[in-house]
C-alpha cells in the first residue's frame, strides 16, 4: 500500500439537487466514439461512472473513492484494474467481465454494463456481447477537472486531494488558535 493518498471526487449533499448533470456530463465525455458531448448527440444509453442516489433529505453520489490499497485492482485475475497517475482505472479490453471487482468494492462503485466486440458487417447480428468493469477514473483522457464537477450547476462537486486538504485544514487551525490566543 502506498502512503500518498489519492484525488477523488466529493459531493456536497446540501447543495446537490438531484439534477443529473454530472450524471450526463460524465457519460458524454466517456462516450467511445467521441463525437458530440450532448445528450442530443447519444445514440447510446447514458450510463455513468458515477450515479446519485437520493432519500428524503440528500443527495449523495456513489463514485469511486481511488482507494489506496484498491481492493478492486488486488483482486483482478487478469489485472485490467490498475494505478496509473493517481487513479485506479480499468482497461476495458482486458476485463473478462468476471464481477469480483464489484463484489469487493467497499462502496460498491464498480458495476458491469454490457459492450459488443468486433466490427458489425450485418447490422450487429453477429456481434459478440461481453460484460466490462467500469468506475470512475476522474476523466484522466480529458486532462484537469473532471467532466462532473465542471457541469454542476450548484458547485455541489469538488476533487478532493487528501494531503492538500489536510495541510490546509492544519493551518487554518493553527491560524484560529493563534488569533484566539492573541498571537
Amino acid at each position: 500500500m502506498k502512503l500518498e493518498l489519492n484525488p477523488f471526487v466529493l459531493v456536497d449533499p446540501k447543495k446537490c439537487i438531484n439534477c443529473r448533470s454530472c450524471e450526463v456530463a460524465c457519460a458524454a465525455s466517456h462516450r467511445e466514439n467521441g463525437c458530440g458531448s450532448t445528450v442530443g448527440n447519444m445514440d447510446t444509453p447514458i450510463v455513468p461512472r458515477a450515479f446519485i442516489v437520493k432519500n428524503k433529505e440528500y443527495s449523495i453520489r456513489i463514485q469511486c473513492r481511488q482507494c489506496e490499497d484498491s481492493p478492486c485492482a488486488q483482486v483482478c485475475p487478469t489485472e485490467a484494474i490498475t494505478y496509473e497517475d493517481e487513479n485506479i482505472i480499468v482497461n476495458q479490453k482486458l476485463c473478462i467481465g468476471c464481477k469480483t471487482c464489484t463484489i469487493v468494492c467497499p462502496i460498491g462503485a464498480v458495476d458491469l454494463m454490457p459492450k459488443f466486440e468486433g466490427k458489425s458487417i450485418d447490422g450487429g447480428i453477429n456481434r459478440k456481447l461481453k460484460l466490462i468493469a467500469y468506475k470512475c477514473d476522474l476523466c484522466k483522457n480529458a486532462g484537469g477537472e473532471p467532466n462532473c464537477v465542471k457541469a454542476c450547476p450548484e458547485d455541489a462537486l469538488r476533487i478532493v486531494n487528501p494531503e492538500e486538504d489536510k495541510k490546509d485544514h492544519n493551518i487554518k487551525a493553527a491560524l484560529e488558535l493563534m488569533s484566539d490566543n492573541g498571537l
